[in-house]
């Protein structure tokens, strides 16, 4: 039994963060909830049906969560961090999209937010927990030989989240717990249901990252700017409508149809405001360069190693070599050529289930 340890969850409201709310109180553990609170209706987004982490949908969030807390039986408590998102995320956001690059607001927002400032607060406001959980899907274990906390991919390979969680610290991993990491989705909604949480079984996951699909209202409307779409030759091809509207291996709503075969982004360029665009063929590459290399399950190394890397949520793990270039800087070698390499974007490196490391694509 874990009577006498506490653990705070990261309750969103959905089956999977309750389920692993219930499934620590069926272990033993005192379970509290928490939730953050990040829409202060500042920004111009409208009420729709798209479902989204930040608009104004947050307050049925709010409410769906306190009420699995209550049906559960255990505290709720609302961490508000509108500004700090702003920040930390929205900032981000904006200036990697500024810079000519793709951002991933998810992995930033677990590293800085959900693992960082939402427990981090939640302490400060009073509340004592040893431990903090998710519903996320990975697994988590620790190595007595390296004295590492290590990341692991979930059972659930088609819900696998590790992903995002590649910018975790020793210091974060060393507190966390992840219930649903040996677990399949189709059994916990089975769950779910036998539990009496058949309507959060039943009820849709939120994937976007906004509630809208206009980027646009996070931006100074003097940073929107049109510009020229080029080819690989610097031959004009049209008028982009902003280069935060488009990222590498684009194909639709590009507007320069009558090519002799299809044409795709393949460069942003934020100095000259101009859009690259050219046949597939040029969004193949074996190289890239990767910056901001956090440390994960592997100790640091200096010279290079061997892995399988993933550079994007959706693309099977390629076998590479990495080469250390400074202390958190490698050029990525792959042994084959990789489709649609796109800067600002996270490369994931791992060997197996095991993942070692994480970076940014430069």
């Amino acid at each position: 039994m874990n009577s006498q340890k506490t653990v705070a969850v990261g309750m969103s409201g959905g089956v999977d963060s309750s389920l692993a709310a219930k499934l620590l109180l069926d272990a033993g553990y005192k379970v509290i909830g928490l939730t953050m609170a990040i829409w202060d209706g500042s920004i111009p987004i409208a009420e729709t049906q798209k479902s989204g982490c930040f608009g104004p949908g947050e307050a049925d969030d709010l409410a769906a969560a306190a009420d699995v807390c209550r049906r559960l039986g255990i505290e709720h408590h609302v961490i508000r961090l509108s500004g700090e998102y702003k920040e930390n995320v929205l900032g981000y956001f904006c200036s990697t999209y500024l810079d000519g690059k793709t951002p991933n607001p998810c992995l930033i927002c677990n590293q800085r937010m959900k693992f960082g400032l939402l427990p981090a607060r939640a302490r400060q406001q009073g509340l004592s927990f040893d431990y903090f959980a998710t519903g996320h899907y990975v697994r988590l274990r620790f190595d007595p030989t390296d004295g590492r906390w290590q990341i692991m991919r979930a059972k659930d390979s088609s819900k696998d989240q590790s992903y995002f969680l590649s910018f975790l610290a020793q210091e974060q991993l060393r507190e966390l717990i992840f219930p649903l990491g040996e677990l399949t989705k189709r059994e916990i909604k089975d769950m779910a249901r036998k539990l009496g949480f058949g309507d959060l079984a039943e009820k849709p996951e939120s994937q976007d990252f906004l509630e809208t699909d206009d980027y646009g209202v996070l931006f100074d409307k003097e940073s929107i700017r049109e510009g020229e779409i080029v080819d690989m030759n610097g031959k004009t091809m049209g008028t982009h409508k902003g280069l935060i509207r488009y990222t590498i291996g684009q194909r639709k709503n590009l507007g320069i149809a009558g090519q002799e075969e299809p044409y795709y982004v393949i460069g942003l360029d934020s100095e000259s405001n101009r859009l690259i665009v050219g046949p597939k063929s040029y969004l193949y590459s074996d190289t890239c360069k990767a910056k901001s290399l956090n440390w994960v399950s592997m100790s640091p190394v200096s010279d290079s190693f061997s892995a399988r890397a993933k550079i994007r949520l959706q693309h099977d793990p390629a076998p590479c070599t990495v080469i250390l270039t400074g202390p958190d800087t490698a050029t990525v070698r792959f042994e084959e050529p990789q489709l649609s390499i796109t800067p600002g974007q996270a490369i994931v490196f791992y060997d197996g289930d095991l993942l070692l490391a994480g970076a940014f694509i430069d």
